[in-house]
């Protein structure tokens, strides 16, 4: 590339900037100026080896000095501008032997088969079109010198690889009826008219149309045609611009709207539509703004930028241009050149004023654009220096690109990247044809159809032809047939229209191993994946496979949702499982799930680790990583990856379960259990637990039957399905005890502590915590921390205040000892509850504050709620009404998220008496028998037992219903043991004794 640029500036400078720029078309590296020196120094040290050109180092560049006779291109130019000035000056047989010469000079496209930056691009195009022009002037020689054969055989082959050189086409055509045959002259003829109009979407030039009609009326044609013709000049003074509203006509010609037609279905982008025509508006005063629309196939781009542009066109009425360059069709992208030629057409130019050469085009396409306000677009545009030549540089036009790749260039702006219809724009495009009345009967039916179709236009249009095209069909049935599974890509075709065919075009451009990337990451169940994640599917190094995303991003065959985290549409999920039917396809899919499994789970034990470590080793058994390259790559470092990857974690463990790799599942599943116990993600528990219990099962693992069991119940507790707690901490216990598991079975009876408290034996609770501390499998105070916290909540709900804080207490010792956040900021919280009981609201104050610090720092959000509560107790009793009542609405917001009602009756009960204290009496009765219907509706005795003391307590003291609430409570405080009982007793009694002196007095009477 340093040689080829030196090359062709030949004898002139070339600067560092230009090479750095040439060599690296997008970021330069930090060494770029050092890496170009380097190139440069070698070669200068080849050429003195072997005599070669002398290469100079000059101020901010290089100088190579070959001789002419050395450089095959100089010759080439040389002799074809010798061979046009012959030809220009009658002297055919010299421009003979100069055409001879340079053809055989020539070698082929400059530097092909490299990737070339801008320089040398424009360089190669302008030699391609010389050499295009040296073809056709030959074959004029041939011609002239009666050589028809040879110059029918040329100008065939020429048109082969070249089908839109008008010029080629007319000699063809003229060569055909000098040797006899006017019929294949006629369908050469049509071949161009069909080439030109269905391809570039314009009509003939007058040269073509002339001799149709003379070889159709036998009239003689000429073989030499002018010699001006195949070296147009200038085209003569720039007229005036035209004044604003006024359509241009210049020289006869009058540029028309070229546009397609509208698409009158034209659903959403509103908003979109409307902030480009205003940023278009304002900067076509200055320039000619760009706008480059990109997206993934089927999503509309073309029918939104001709949509724009007839928006755009009352504004800039001299021209409305459109040319499809093919980026993306199948066939080879249309050249640059003839684009200019389709557009300069579209302006009215005739054929034969328009330059062989393309710089001298594209200088021509400059001035016609000079005078007018234009809008042009570039539809399905393959790159950014397919584009680059086609951009007006005076103010006054606007341009549309669309393309399915990424175009970046700094000629432009930052490209719009088009998103799929909304739901409501898509069920109004599905009615647009099926029906609006049909649509409306069934209207749930219509979303699922849209769902399905992922909400791409493309798929939406052809879905409603599905339902045109049948009348008798519900919008049910198609849904039905689009939910039937691997069926939605093949249900989307109408004729030769799939959405399969759209996202070929995009992939099949690809070299094989990004390909076979994309057919891999389909693999992935979740919502999104990152490169780590891509990398263990195919197997393949990091940086390699980050390179190979941004390869699929710029075809829009992924979506980046944030820097380095990618994920695949519907549809395109789809697409790329069916690309992967084949056996060895098959074959690899597997053994990918296995490393993406894998990868995962280890990155996920990893993380987990920093909330609970030895339990879960223990529990994992985990051999060492395929892919330890890969891990501590994804962002964020911390447990923070489990909370972005939550929902891929419950996807992988239900998409393990179904591929049998119930190792795998149960193993995941209990890596993510700490983090969604302390996050409050109960559900996630019981799906991703209800799952591995049963692949455990299945497999006859009884050792992870056991974990399940336990991690169930933990869930189970704090939904406040204590029944279904027992049950799975009973079966956790047996199973432990059958396989003389000691120490998971004490951990297991230490989880029981919590149940029987809930549910009101809170004797049992305390008798059997104070049990098994005094057990300690092995000699160590195993789970020692938990035991403590129970016991602390047990002796506090039985009035055993002291004792109580004596528990906790030594809990915060070891939390603190262990450096374990998470016990830190409970043992915290659960001091703080007891200091309430105690009357110590301030300290109970400061206690809870310094509690929620640390989870706000480290995001652990576990037993938030009654924090929050306790803090709204102690506000209450400080006087500071307000803040507590804020606190216990905060605090029931986080347990209605959690899913915790025994939280969330305790809650209910404690705003109750806050609101009373406020004057809100109703409000007070109405949370106080909604923490009753709660605490009910899960059997949770205490809350019931404070809900209808509190009850009782609004009601008229005389009242029968205010006694019976009284009775039921006093029945529920006895039962369970709390503290409560005595007070109420003691008012019951009074109760009693007031009813009986009042029978007496009634009795005298």
């Amino acid at each position: 590339m340093v040689l080829a640029m030196l090359a062709v500036h030949g004898g002139r400078i070339v600067t560092v900037a230009s090479l750095v720029d040439e060599l690296w078309l997008d970021e330069p590296p930090r060494s770029a100026v050092a890496n170009v020196r380097t190139y440069a120094a070698n070669l200068r040290r080849t050429f003195e080896t072997h005599r070669g050109p002398a290469l100079s180092r000059l101020a901010g560049g290089y100088r190579l000095e070959p001789t002419n006779e050395s450089m095959d291109l100089v010759v080439f130019e040389y002799l074809v501008e010798a061979a046009a000035s012959a030809w220009a000056s009658g002297e055919i047989d010299a421009a003979d032997r100069l055409l001879t010469r340079s053809e055989h000079v020539w070698r082929g496209p400059l530097v092909a088969g490299l990737q070339v930056g801008p320089i040398l691009s424009a360089r190669r195009a302008a030699l391609d079109e010389q050499h295009m022009s040296a073809i056709e002037l030959w074959a004029r020689v041939d011609l002239c010198l009666g050589r028809i054969r040879s110059a029918i055989a040329a100008l065939t082959d020429h048109i082969v690889a070249h089908p839109y050189r008008e010029q080629a086409h007319a000699l063809l055509a003229r060569a055909r009826y000098a040797d006899d045959d006017p019929a294949g002259a006629l369908a050469a003829i049509h071949r161009a008219e069909s080439a030109l109009a269905e391809h570039l979407g314009i009509e003939p030039g007058g040269e073509l149309q002339a001799l149709r009609q003379r070889i159709m009326d036998r009239e003689p044609i000429s073989l030499l045609p002018e010699p001006s013709a195949s070296r147009p000049g200038p085209s003569g003074p720039t007229p005036h611009r035209a004044r604003r509203g006024e359509t241009l006509v210049r020289e006869g010609r009058m540029a028309g709207n070229h546009l397609p037609r509208p698409v009158v279905d034209f659903v959403g982008r509103r908003q979109l539509a409307a902030r480009l025509m205003a940023e278009t508006e304002a900067a076509s005063q200055h320039t000619s703004p760009v706008c480059v629309i990109d997206g993934m196939a089927g999503g509309g781009k073309t029918a939104f930028a001709v949509h724009l542009a007839y928006q755009l066109a009352s504004r800039h009425p001299d021209a409305q241009l459109f040319v499809d360059l093919r980026g993306h069709s199948g066939g080879v992208p249309l050249e640059s050149a003839d684009a200019l030629t389709v557009l300069l057409r579209q302006l009215g130019v005739p054929a034969g004023r328009i330059p062989t050469d393309h710089v001298r085009r594209a200088e021509l396409w400059e001035r016609e654009l000079g005078y007018r306000r234009a809008v042009i677009v570039l539809d399905n545009a393959a790159s950014r220096d397919q584009v680059r030549a086609l951009l007006p540089a005076a103010p006054g036009s606007v341009v549309l690109v669309t393309s399915r790749r990424r175009l970046s260039t700094a000629d432009v702006g930052p490209p719009v990247s088009l998103p799929v219809l909304t739901a409501d724009e898509a069920v109004q495009l599905l009615a647009r044809t099926a029906g609006q009345n049909r649509i409306e009967r069934e209207p749930e039916a219509a979303v699922e159809v849209v769902r399905r179709c992922g909400h791409l236009p493309l798929a939406v249009r052809l879905a409603r032809g599905h339902l045109a095209h049948r009348p008798s069909w519900r919008v049910a049935d198609l849904a039905h047939r689009l939910s039937v599974s691997g069926t939605v890509l093949r249900q989307l075709a109408v004729e030769q229209q799939t959405v399969a065919s759209a996202f070929a075009a995009s992939y099949e451009p690809l070299d094989e191993p990004v390909k076979r990337l994309f057919r891999l990451v389909s693999v992935h169940p979740g919502a999104h994946f990152d490169v780590a994640m891509a990398a263990a599917l195919a197997n393949l190094p990091f940086d390699p496979v980050e390179a190979m995303l941004n390869d699929l991003l710029d075809q829009h065959l992924i979506e980046e949702i944030e820097p380095g985290r990618y994920r695949l549409h519907d549809l395109m999920r789809q697409y790329s499982a069916e690309l992967s039917q084949a056996p060895d396809e098959a074959r690899d899919r597997g053994e990918a799930a296995h490393r993406l499994l894998d990868h995962v789970l280890h990155e996920s034990a990893g993380r987990a680790e920093q909330l609970e470590s030895s339990a879960l080793r223990a529990h994992v058994r985990l051999d060492p990583p395929r892919r330890p390259d890969l891990l501590g790559r994804s962002d964020p470092p911390d447990v923070e990856w489990l909370e972005r990857e939550r929902s891929n974690l419950v996807a992988l463990i239900e998409f393990a379960e179904r591929g049998s790799l119930h190792s795998y599942a149960w193993r995941l599943a209990r890596s993510m259990w700490r983090f969604c116990y302390i996050r409050g993600y109960f559900d996630d528990i019981l799906v991703t637990h209800g799952f591995d219990l049963a692949a455990a099962e299945k497999n006859g693992d009884r050792a992870a039957q056991a974990v399940m069991h336990n991690y169930l119940a933990s869930a189970c507790t704090r939904t406040g399905s204590y029944l279904d707690s027992l049950r799975h901490l009973e079966a956790a216990v047996f199973i432990s005890r059958e396989l003389g598991d000691h120490f998971n079975e004490h951990r297991y009876r230490a989880n029981l502590v919590v149940v029987h408290w809930l549910t009101g034996n809170l004797a049992q609770a305390v008798d059997l915590r104070q049990q098994l501390l005094r057990e300690r499998p092995g000699g160590a105070a195993v789970e020692s921390i938990l035991a403590l916290a129970n016991l602390g909540i047990a002796l506090a709900n039985m009035g055993r205040y002291e004792e109580a804080i004596r528990a906790h207490r030594m809990h915060l010792f070891m939390a603190r000892c262990r450096g374990s956040q998470y016990d830190i900021s409970n043992a915290l919280g659960h001091i703080a509850a007891v200091e309430n009981q105690l009357g110590h609201f301030a300290k109970a104050v400061r206690l809870i504050t310094a509690s929620l610090r640390i989870r706000d720092r480290t995001g652990h959000r576990f037993g938030e709620a009654e924090a929050r509560n306790d803090l709204g107790i102690a506000y209450r009793h400080l006087g500071r009404l307000d803040a507590a009542r804020e606190q216990h609405e905060l605090a029931l917001e986080l347990a209605v998220d959690s899913g915790e009602r025994h939280v969330q009756s305790a809650v209910w009960n404690d705003l109750a008496t806050t609101l009373a204290v406020i004057g809100s009496t109703d409000g007070a009765m109405a949370a106080h028998r909604r923490a009753l219907e709660l605490a009910t509706r899960i059997a949770h005795p205490y809350e019931q037992g404070r809900a209808l003391v509190a009850l009782a307590d609004h009601l008229d003291d005389e009242s029968d219903e205010a006694l019976r609430y009284r009775r039921r409570a006093l029945a529920i405080f006895g039962r369970i043991g709390a503290p409560e009982r005595w007070d109420l007793a003691r008012r019951l009694a009074g109760d009693d004794t007031a009813d009986r002196a009042g029978a007496r007095s009634s009795g005298t009477g």
